[in-house]
């Protein structure tokens, strides 16, 4: 009962509509807020990420331009290149002036120091001290030398340690700028000159870049080494950070990562300096929970809402599945009541819609049922009146056929035979009307009654009645209903054989179309005018209706109503004048064989 149920069928319908679309709502504005925040913040990431390249290739180039103003003195030059004849007091003044120059130009050098190639000099400076001109070089610089001399730039930028945001120490350096000095246009390195670079101008350009509290910044040097990193925890250990790896031996110069190894599991941007600018590689790195927090937040207030809208949908779903059902149930146990045989149901009134329209055609129905009852008790105390009736007339048919019968033994004892003819072709005729138990007929059998019946109407008009039959063998045996033909051809008799020209006429036909058996019937009468046509058409709808039509043309009505009755719309009746005069009926019936006849069951 609770499957079949309308109620909890209902119920659970309202609730898929509502449920269904409320919660693909909150699951496609969750995916679409997700994927919309993550494409917008790697764009404006990506955007920040360049805009932050051009400002440090900016600030390389301001540094590689400081070296590189040392062509434009030519007596710093010649002093490269003879440095043990330049011991002179102006010669050493500017040299001194020239270092000097270059620590104060930039706030953010803190220490120049020049080292001569084949002498064993180097002259150093810094802010907290003067130019001290020294003969011990540092082994540790020899590495670096070697790469920026290798260089296509002759340039190397060294980190000095990663400079992490909260370990600050702006006394400390952060990177060396390497340049090798060549006695242009030869390709002899002179010197090699290094500035030492405080953190402070590349924190300030990285602070810029990132928000310290989601995301995180790193800046690597081409082959991964770490020259500033906004989180304590990663280092440049490639082993344990495989996305530096992963971004160094790429392809690309910039692109987007998802990550989710080395306990991150995010999105990574990065970017890269030109080669000529030192090639450092931005990277930012955004972690998927802080990436998607605001469409987080977008979703539970969509589930918020959600389960506010819902709670209040299947309230309502509630109310209205029993306000509607409350009715059907009512209506059903009044059912029930009518199915053990209790007819005196009563029930109130349901309103004024459909379900209330229901309620009060239902209390009808039951009113006409009581009636019909009543009426039927009636009509079977008729019939039982009427079955004794039938009993009496069945002796009359025996009599009449007797009477018939001695009638003709008679006319033979007094050699009169044509009287016999006629009494046995009227007895034949009687026969086949009487006979109830057939409804349909071969139409070999319908064809000789109507014959017996032409015959009688030969012998009472004589040499002034002619008429055909022609009938197909392939159609001989197919069924039609009893007495169909009669009918039409008693028609002539009555309306139009007094008024013909000539000796009157009667043509049967009957042929095979497709699947149809096709019977014409045509006479030589003066046929009848198309406003006659019309009312008759008209008295055949009336008599198909069951409503009261003209008294006239009973017969053809009778054919019109049975064709109706065994066929419905398969079949059809045609009335219509001839055009070489006379009035023609033709029939078209579906062919039934034997094993196929049987009354139609359209009423």
């Amino acid at each position: 009962m609770l499957k079949n149920s309308i109620r909890n069928k209902l119920i659970v319908l309202l609730l898929i509509t509502t449920i269904v679309p409320f919660g693909s709502s909150i699951v496609i504005t969750y995916l679409y807020t997700k994927n919309s925040i993550e494409d917008q913040v790697v764009s404006e990431s990506r955007n920040l990420l360049y805009q932050g390249k051009v400002n440090l290739e900016s600030y390389i180039n301001e540094l590689n331009d400081l070296t590189l103003s040392l062509y434009n003195n030519p007596d710093f030059i010649n002093y490269m290149r003879n440095p043990g004849q330049g011991n002179d007091y102006l010669t050493i003044g500017i040299v001194k002036n020239v270092v000097q120059t270059i620590l104060y130009t930039g706030d953010t050098i803190n220490g120049v120091k020049i080292s001569f190639a084949e002498e064993d000099r180097v002259i150093s400076a810094t802010k907290r001290s003067t130019v001290v001109f020294s003969s011990k070089r540092k082994d540790a610089n020899e590495e670096a030398f070697l790469r920026a001399q290798r260089s296509p730039y002759n340039m190397y930028i060294e980190p000095t340690y990663p400079q992490k945001e909260n370990e600050i120490k702006r006394s400390r350096n952060i990177i060396t700028f390497h340049r090798a000095l060549r006695n242009i246009p030869d390709d002899e390195v002179l010197a090699y000159i290094s500035l030492e670079i405080s953190p402070e101008k590349i924190i300030d350009l990285s602070r810029n870049l990132y928000t310290s509290e989601t995301e995180e910044f790193y800046i690597l040097t081409p082959h991964g080494g770490m020259i500033y990193s906004s989180d304590l925890d990663v280092s440049d250990d490639k082993n344990n950070q495989k996305w530096i790896e992963r971004i160094v031996e790429g392809k690309e110069l910039a692109g987007v990562l998802e990550w989710k190894e080395d306990e991150f599991n995010g999105v990574i941007m990065y970017d890269q300096l030109p080669l000529s600018s030192g090639g450092w590689i931005l990277a930012k790195r955004v972690s998927y929970a802080n990436l998607y927090e605001s469409a987080f937040s977008v979703a539970k207030i969509n589930i918020l809402f959600g389960i506010l809208g819902l709670t209040l949908v299947v309230l309502a779903t509630l109310f209205v599945s029993f306000k509607i059902t409350s009715p059907i149930r009512v209506l059903l146990r009044n059912i029930q009541q009518v199915e053990k045989g209790n007819m005196n149901v009563e029930f109130p009134s349901f309103g004024s819609d459909e379900i209330g329209l229901l309620g009060f055609r239902f209390q009808q129905m039951i009113e006409r049922i009581n009636t019909l009852i009543n009426r039927e008790y009636k009509l079977e105390l008729e019939n039982k009146n009427n079955q004794l009736k039938v009993l009496q007339s069945q002796i009359n048919p025996h009599f009449l056929y007797n009477a018939l019968q001695s009638i003709g033994t008679v006319a033979l004892k007094n050699k009169v035979p044509q009287v016999y003819t006629l009494i046995t072709y009227l007895s034949k005729i009687m026969r086949y009307g009487m006979n109830m138990e057939e409804d349909m007929v071969p139409l070999d059998k319908e064809i000789s009654y109507t014959k017996a019946f032409l015959l009688l109407q030969k012998e009472r008009f004589g040499e002034n009645l002619d008429y055909i039959i022609e009938v197909d063998e392939c159609v001989s045996e197919a069924y039609v209903p009893k007495m169909i033909l009669q009918p039409i051809i008693e028609n002539y008799f009555k309306h139009g054989f007094d008024i013909r020209d000539g000796i009157g006429k009667v043509d049967l036909i009957c042929k095979r179309e497709g699947d149809e058996l096709v019977i014409t019937i045509r006479d030589n009468g003066v046929g009848v005018s198309e406003e006659r046509l019309k009312e008759v058409y008209e008295h055949f709808k009336a008599a198909a209706l069951n409503k009261i039509g003209d008294s006239t043309n009973i017969g053809l009505k009778n054919v019109f109503v049975r064709l109706k009755l065994y066929y419905d719309n398969e079949a059809s009746l045609l009335l219509e004048n001839h055009v070489e005069g006379g009035f023609m009926v033709t029939m078209k019936l579906p062919i039934k064989m034997e094993g196929e006849a049987d009354e139609s069951n359209h009423h």
